[in-house]
C-alpha cells in the first residue's frame, strides 16, 4: 500500500535542531580498533547519536546531532586522507532520531555474503538524480528496480518501478536470478534509499549476465534532495525513529508496529486492528483462530482443497516483458521469434481473442512494441495438474507453525501451478492471517516445513536457516549403495539452472555446498537408505549432491542413474514417490530462544 504526502515547504535547520546525516565510502581502511576507540569518546563529546559501521571495506555512517557537532564530526573524518572524499546527505528533524550511540566493527558495511563483489575496486555505472528525472520526464523506456525488502516498498517507491520482492538484503541475489531472462538485454536503474545496497546489487546483476545496469546515485534521498518527488509515490522508509520522510525530507507520521516491526501509514494506524505496543493490521490474528485445534485448522485445509482450486477453470495471467532488441517490431513478430515453438497459427488466435493486453487494453498482431514494455498474456480455461493438497499440521503455536507436507506439491505459484500450490492452499484456509515459509521444500519432498505468522519473526528464523543455525535433517533412499558409510559432500553447485531448469556440479563458479551424509541400512535389492544433514542451503542441493556421489535418490524425475537426466521437474499424482524426506528439524525460538526440536513419521519406503 502507497500513502501519498501533501508537499508543504522544505524545512531547514534554522527551524529544526537536528541534523540528520547518512554516507558511506568504500575504501581500504585498516587499524579499526584504534579507529573505534578513536571515534566514539569523539561522539560522545559531542552529544551525537547514531551508528558508525567500520569494516575492512570502508565506513557507513548513520548519525544525528547539532550541526556544530555533525561538522565537527565530518571535519575530523575528512581529515583522514582515506575519507577526505566522503559525501553526506542531509535532513533535519525536530527530536533525535536515534536511542543510543554505537561504533561497530564489521566484516562488510552492507551484508551481501557474495564473494568477488568489491564497490571500492568497480561499481556499475551511476546515473544522478537530475538525469534519472530527465529520462522519466522523456518517457525513455528504462526499467526502475527497487532493489530494498518488501516493508520499504509498501510505503513509496517510484512510479512503474519493479520490486525485487526480499524481505532481507541477503536474499537479492536468489531473487535476480529469478528475473526475467529479457531484462537482461533492457537499460536497468536500480535505486534503494541512500545508494549503498546499489553500490554491491549492480556489480552482481552485471556478474549474472545484465548488460546495462545504472545506480541512481545517492538513493531515493539524493533524488528528494535535488529533483522533490515527481515521478515517486509515497514516501521514503529510514531506519531510525522517523521512521519514514517524505519528498521534501521531512519526518511523516508513519510510526512502526513494536510487535513486528512493520511500517504503519496513517491508515494503518486507523484500522481496527492496530493496538499500539500489541498487533497491527499486518501481525494483527483473529482471536478466534486460538480457539481452534489442529483437527479443526486441517478441516479448513480440507474444505478448500476439496475441489483443489486450480481444478476449477479460471483464467491465468501471465507477464510478458519486451526486451530492446524487439523495438519497433510487431506484436507478432515479437511473440513467434520470443516464443519459437508456438506456431504462428496459434499466436494468431491468441491476439485475435483478445488475449495479449498492455494496461488493461487489448493489442492486435500488428500492434507496435516499446522496449520495457509489460504485457500481460491472459490464459483462458486454464486448469492446473493435480496435486497432493493432504497438508498436516505437527505443531500450530503462533507465531510459528509446523506443517507436515505432502508430495507432489510446490510450495509457491510457479510454471503450470498457481493456485494448485502450498502458500495458495493456505492463504484461502486461513485469509486471517499471512503464513510466511521461513525454508522451503521442492515440489516433490515431503516433511517438516516451518511457517510464521509475524514478518519480524520470519525475518529472525530465515536467518538461522542461511547462518546454518538451524537443523535440517533428510531421510533418503537412493539408488545404489555407497561404498562410504559415512561422508560430507562440499562440491559447488551451479548459481542458474540449465536450459531443462535443472542444477548440476560446477566447481568453478557455483555457490559453495555442504551436505553431511550417513547411511542408515543396506537393502538387499542394492538400495540403501541414507541420512542427510545439509548445512548450506542451496537449491536441489541433497538430490544433486547424491547424484554426483553416482547413488541418485530413488524416483527422482531429474537426477537419473549413471549421471543422467530426466526431462520434467514435477511428479504427477499417479507416479512412484520421489524418497526424500523433510525428517527433523531444529531452530530456536526467536521469541523465548529456546531450541524447539520436531521429528515426523517415517514414510513407508523408509520403514
Amino acid at each position: 500500500m502507497i500513502v501519498t504526502s501533501e508537499l508543504q515547504e522544505p524545512t531547514t535547520s534554522a527551524q529544526l535542531p537536528f541534523v540528520n546525516i547518512a554516507s558511506y565510502l568504500f575504501v581500504p581502511l585498516d587499524k579499526l580498533p584504534e579507529r573505534r576507540e578513536e571515534l566514539r569518546p569523539l561522539c560522545i563529546s559531542l552529544g551525537l547519536k547514531g551508528t558508525i559501521l567500520l569494516s575492512p571495506e570502508g565506513i557507513n555512517i548513520f548519525m544525528a546531532g547539532s550541526r556544530d557537532a555533525i561538522d565537527q564530526l565530518l571535519e575530523h573524518l575528512r581529515s583522514d586522507p582515506l575519507l577526505e572524499k566522503l559525501e553526506v546527505k542531509e535532513s533535519y528533524s525536530q527530536t533525535q532520531p536515534f536511542s543510543r550511540l554505537l561504533v561497530k566493527l564489521k566484516k562488510e558495511i552492507i551484508a551481501f555474503g557474495i564473494d568477488g563483489i568489491a564497490p571500492r575496486d568497480y561499481t556499475s555505472k551511476k546515473i544522478p538524480a537530475g538525469e534519472l528525472k530527465r529520462w522519466l520526464d522523456e518517457g525513455r523506456p528504462v526499467t526502475l528496480l527497487d532493489t530494498r525488502n518488501d516493508y520499504e516498498v509498501d510505503l513509496g517507491t517510484f512510479e512503474n518501478a519493479l520490486p525485487i520482492g526480499v524481505g532481507h538484503f541477503k536474499d537479492f541475489p536468489e531473487a535476480v536470478r529469478k528475473l526475467p531472462e529479457e531484462l537482461k538485454e533492457q537499460p536497468i536503474v536500480m535505486f534503494c534509499t541512500g545508494g549503498i545496497r546499489c553500490e554491491k546489487a549492480g556489480p552482481f546483476m552485471e556478474q549474472e549476465g545484465f548488460r546495462e545496469v545504472y545506480q541512481l546515485e545517492g538513493g531515493i534521498l539524493k533524488y528528494f534532495e535535488e529533483c522533490g518527488g515527481e515521478h515517486y509515490e509515497g514516501d521514503c522508509f529510514v531506519f531510525d525513529h522517523r521512521v519514514a520522510l517524505n519528498p521534501n525530507l521531512e519526518e511523516t507520521a508513519t510510526t512502526q508496529c513494536y510487535a513486528c516491526q512493520h511500517p504503519l501509514t496513517v491508515a494503518d494506524q486507523e484500522s481496527d486492528y492496530y493496538e499500539i505496543g500489541k498487533t497491527c493490521p499486518y501481525c494483527w490474528t483473529d482471536p478466534t483462530l486460538k480457539q481452534l485445534t489442529i483437527a479443526d485448522r486441517e478441516q479448513r485445509i480440507r474444505e478448500v482443497s476439496h475441489p483443489l482450486p486450480g481444478s476449477i477453470s479460471y483464467t491465468n495471467e501471465r507477464p510478458l516483458n519486451v526486451p530492446l532488441r524487439y523495438e519497433n517490431w510487431t506484436l507478432i513478430d515479437f511473440l513467434c521469434d520470443y516464443h519459437p515453438h508456438v506456431t504462428r497459427e496459434n499466436w494468431e488466435k491468441v491476439c485475435q481473442e483478445g488475449c495479449i493486453r498492455d494496461r488493461g487494453q487489448s493489442l492486435n498482431e500488428q500492434s507496435i512494441l516499446r522496449p520495457g514494455q509489460r504485457l500481460l498474456r491472459l490464459e483462458p480455461d486454464t486448469i492446473e495438474p493435480d496435486v497432493n493438497a493432504d497438508i498436516r499440521i505437527l505443531d500450530w503455536d503462533e507465531p510459528l507453525v509446523i506443517f507436515e507436507k505432502p508430495a507432489p506439491l510446490p510450495m509457491h505459484p510457479c510454471g503450470r501451478f498457481n493456485r494448485n500450490s502450498m502458500t495458495s492452499i493456505l492463504d484461502l484456509a486461513f485469509p486471517e492471517i499471512q503464513l510466511r515459509p521461513a525454508h522451503r521444500l521442492d515440489a516433490n519432498t515431503t516433511g517438516l516445513v516451518l511457517f510464521t505468522s509475524h514478518r519480524d519473526i520470519s525475518k529472525r528464523v530465515q536467518r538461522q536457516f542461511e547462518k546454518g543455525q538451524a537443523r535440517k535433517t533428510y531421510l533418503c533412499r537412493v539408488t545404489g549403495q555407497p561404498e562410504w558409510s559415512e561422508l560430507v559432500c562440499s562440491e559447488a553447485i551451479s548459481r542458474t539452472p540449465n536450459e531443462g531448469g535443472f542444477r548440476g556440479i560446477d566447481n568453478e563458479a557455483g555457490d559453495a555446498a555442504e551436505t553431511k551424509f550417513r547411511v542408515l541400512e543396506r537393502y538387499e535389492n542394492g538400495e540403501a537408505l541414507i541420512e542427510a544433514r545439509p548445512i548450506t542451503g542451496r537449491t536441489n542441493q541433497i538430490r544433486v549432491h547424491l547424484w554426483h556421489l553416482g547413488v541418485p535418490i530413488c524416483g527422482d524425475p531429474v537426477y537419473l542413474q549413471n549421471g543422467q537426466w530426466g526431462d520434467r521437474q514435477t511428479l504427477t499424482m499417479n507416479d512412484p514417490p520421489m524418497c526424500l524426506h523433510a525428517w527433523k528439524l531444529t531452530f530456536n525460538d526467536p521469541e523465548t530462544n529456546q531450541e524447539r526440536s520436531y521429528e515426523s513419521n517415517r514414510p513407508a519406503w523408509a520403514e
